[in-house]
């Protein structure tokens, strides 16, 4: 890969993610209930979900996924309806003091990689980058030595960064009535995914992440 190719790929990448979406919520999420080095495991879970991608994408699996319009359907159905699920519930549980109990780590990492992976919209994002980015006349592996580190680099900056977003909220949140429109807030941005997941197309372009 050329250093123009590089550099168009990490604008391409930052853009992506950087564009609040799912992700980004739950990250923000994490930030403002959990201590600082729990909540980063939901950064480490769409790392996960990076490199699965990723990979995925070399070995050309997600071009497939993206070409069956029956496998799409019902993944975007599956993960409109996870992510309404979880707005409608974090909407309710708003009001609800936060238990002295933290989450398990397990759990929250494993709900982080939930959201990171059911989002079919990544599909395009990932697909994106390799068709207008790798070289046909170049070994993939020997490119993948230059894509991957840029891109898991670029998401670990940016996904800390809505972390630490998060954990700022959290503090500014002084009153209890400001701290439940905060989270109601982030609760609709789930349920808002999930209609515009569950109304979308087959991936082109654009991206949610």
């Amino acid at each position: 890969m050329s250093f123009e190719a590089w550099t168009i790929f990490v604008v391409f990448w930052v853009v992506f993610v950087t564009t609040p979406g799912p992700n980004a919520v739950n990250c923000i999420s994490n930030g403002m209930s959990l201590r600082f080095s729990k909540a980063m495991l939901g950064v480490l879970a769409i790392l996960t979900q990076a490199v699965l991608f990723l990979v995925l994408s070399a070995l050309g699996v997600t071009a497939l996924i993206a070409a069956s319009p029956t496998g799409f359907f019902v993944a975007k159905l599956v993960g409109a309806a996870f992510l309404i699920f979880l707005g409608l519930r974090n909407w309710r549980n708003a009001s609800t003091p936060t238990p002295a109990v933290e989450r398990p780590a397990r759990h929250v990492y494993l709900h982080a990689l939930a959201v990171a992976v059911i989002n079919p919209k990544s599909v395009a994002g990932y697909l994106a980058a390799f068709s207008q980015f790798v070289q046909p006349d170049v070994p993939i592996w020997q490119q993948m030595g230059v894509i991957m580190p840029t891109a898991l680099v670029l998401t670990t900056l940016s996904y800390t960064g809505f972390t630490l977003l998060g954990m700022m909220m959290g503090k500014a949140a002084l009153k209890a009535v400001f701290n439940i429109w905060i989270r109601r807030g982030l609760a609709l941005c789930f349920i808002i995914y999930g209609v515009l997941l569950g109304a979308s197309s087959m991936p082109q372009a654009e991206v949610m992440r």
